[in-house]
């Protein structure tokens, strides 16, 4: 037992690793206690409290000031003390499993792929289901990659006809029970069928719950439960924000010890993150399932419902002032969620930007002050020459030529410059890969590129092919002392060099400072410099992830299989 005989000063203790001994002690693996100098206390409080020592009740005194401060006094003390401690680290355990949310959820979509979603399994195979480009299921199916040498050729040569039939670009395995074997059988028979496709690897938290579910009944009645978890693996990749929103937020297992904190306002965080990546975002109003339109601001589940209810009776919408329309959807809620709906194909070319109908008014006037009109929005050529003159527009003297606020027409140059904008697409698209990586190929020194998994308190868990994923901690993260979610974010592509391989501990460290170029000592402006680039590279990278609204201690023990895929 690691925390056997430990002791730690509480000023010092990190909230990751207050979390983790409040686990131990509600197991009953750890007895917990605080140590303070209580005899000095007692005698402080013996001479404020006793004018006169040489009094006869000057004992009878001193007794009761011992009795109360060990009876009353010191476990209300260490109550209040340990019930600090924990709320502080519920806040901050809670704060990076929402800022987790928030990078997964903005993870770019990779459209245009058709896709063959792979949920493994060992005792009842490994769940098959091609989707195309819409996220139409095209087939699907169950083979064995893992029982038998026999049975795992004629899966690959069925699943590799099937691949060139559909014209799979992409394979999306899922990091549950048999996800490396999972990987080990793509890479063979795409090098051995010489497919022209990738796989990556995605995360399946709560595709189970997802496939038991009504809503992914109503959406794929025809199909299995277990098939229905592959086409949500799939689907996953296509958009990871339209499918992650079908899943309770805890489920993504994207935190640290997110069952040990308050739920009801974990729930109420994790609420407000999917709320405010959703309406970053953006959703296409004549696409969108209720699932997402629940999630934007002024809109209901039963509003979302009769959104797509009145789609299926209508056909699509061809303008957002048609939401008027949908019952129970009145004007205050309209006011709330217009500039969050898109109609890629609408008669009003604004409706597919993030300008409000409330200003469109003023959109038009600024269009004509450039000398353009609202319909060249829809012309590739005049939008493209309206787009060459919008950065030099000065925003201040355009707002008091026409009597508006500076910030309206900002917003309004920044949505005309990118109609149509998703944000995430300025984000780095996913790793993917073709060949798998094996424990013969990594060693003390290596150099490897990988996908960050998960970020907590003291690192982050990286996935670089293998099937354990490496713990990048935070002393080997950079050379300052920021928290690694202000360095890092779910989903970043990072390369490292292997620091320690513990293959009886199934540990792999990772360090990416020592990448870094050594800075010179004892040269103040060399690292105030470096310190400002570091800061300004991170400003950069987040202020996309951002503008939308980042388990275990490594001395725990299973640290690291909290970010591994499941055996």
């Amino acid at each position: 037992l690691q925390y056997a005989e430990y002791a730690e000063p509480v000023r010092q203790m990190p909230s990751h690793r207050i979390l983790a001994v409040n686990r131990g002690e509600k197991l009953g693996a750890l007895k917990l206690a605080l140590t303070v100098p209580g005899d000095t206390y007692v005698a402080y409080m013996i001479q404020k409290l006793e004018k006169n020592p040489k009094s006869i009740f000057a004992d009878y005194k001193a007794a009761a000031v011992a009795d109360a401060y060990k009876r009353l006094i010191f476990p209300a003390l260490e109550r209040e003390i340990r019930n600090e401690l924990t709320e502080n680290a519920d806040e901050q355990a809670i704060k990076v499993f929402g800022v987790n949310l928030k990078n997964l959820l903005l993870q770019p979509p990779l459209a245009g792929h058709v896709i063959m979603g792979l949920d493994p399994g060992y005792r009842t195979g490994c769940k098959m289901a091609i989707i195309d480009q819409q996220g139409n299921v095209l087939d699907y199916g169950a083979y064995y990659l893992t029982n038998s040498e026999k049975l795992r050729k004629e899966a690959q040569k069925v699943l590799a006809d099937k691949i060139r039939k559909f014209k799979v670009t992409l394979l999306s395995i899922g990091n549950g029970t048999a996800s490396y074997e999972t990987e080990q059988f793509a890479s063979t028979m795409i090098e051995e069928e010489k497919l022209d496709c990738h796989y990556i690897i995605t995360n399946e938290a709560g595709a189970s719950v997802y496939s038991a579910s009504k809503l992914a009944i109503d959406e794929l009645p025809d199909l299995d439960v277990t098939i229905r978890g592959a086409v949500s693996i799939a689907r996953r990749v296509q958009d990871p924000l339209a499918e992650s929103v079908k899943i309770d937020p805890k489920s993504i297992g994207v935190g640290q010890y997110q069952h040990d904190v308050n739920q009801k306002q974990l729930t109420h965080t994790l609420d407000q993150v999917v709320e405010t990546v959703v309406n970053h975002v953006g959703v296409e109003l004549n696409t969108a399932s209720p699932a997402i339109l629940q999630h934007v601001a002024g809109i209901s589940s039963a509003v979302a419902k009769n959104i797509v209810a009145y789609r299926q009776e209508n056909g699509v919408f061809k303008s957002r002032k048609e939401l008027l329309k949908v019952p129970r959807l009145g004007p205050a809620a309209f006011t709330q969620c217009a500039g969050f709906l898109r109609l890629q194909h609408g008669k009003n070319p604004l409706d597919n930007t993030s300008v409000h109908p409330e200003s469109y008014e003023l959109a038009e006037r600024i269009i004509g002050e450039l000398g353009f009109t609202l319909k060249d929005l829809q012309d590739k050529a005049q939008l493209e020459a309206l787009q060459v003159k919008l950065p030099l527009v000065d925003a201040e003297k355009m707002a008091t030529k026409l009597d508006a606020g500076v910030p309206t027409v900002r917003d309004i140059l920044a949505a005309l410059a990118k109609p149509g904008r998703d944000p995430r697409e300025d984000l780095p698209a996913p790793l993917t890969r073709k060949h798998v990586v094996s424990l013969e190929d990594i060693k003390v020194g290596t150099i490897v590129k990988g996908t960050v998994h998960n970020v907590v308190d003291f690192g982050a868990f990286v996935d670089f092919g293998l099937k354990t994923n490496g713990l990048l901690h935070r002393s080997e993260l950079c050379n300052s002392r920021q928290h690694p979610s202000d360095v890092l974010a779910v989903g970043d592509i990072i390369e490292a060099q292997i620091i320690s391989v513990d293959v009886k501990r199934n540990r792999i460290g990772l360090s990416v400072k020592a990448l870094q170029p050594e800075k010179p000592k004892n040269n103040d402006n060399n690292r105030n410099r470096n310190n400002n680039d570091q800061r300004r590279n991170n400003d950069n990278r987040n202020n996309n992830r951002n503008n939308g609204g980042r388990q275990n201690d490594n001395h725990h023990n299973g640290s690291l299989n909290n970010g591994n895929r499941r055996n």
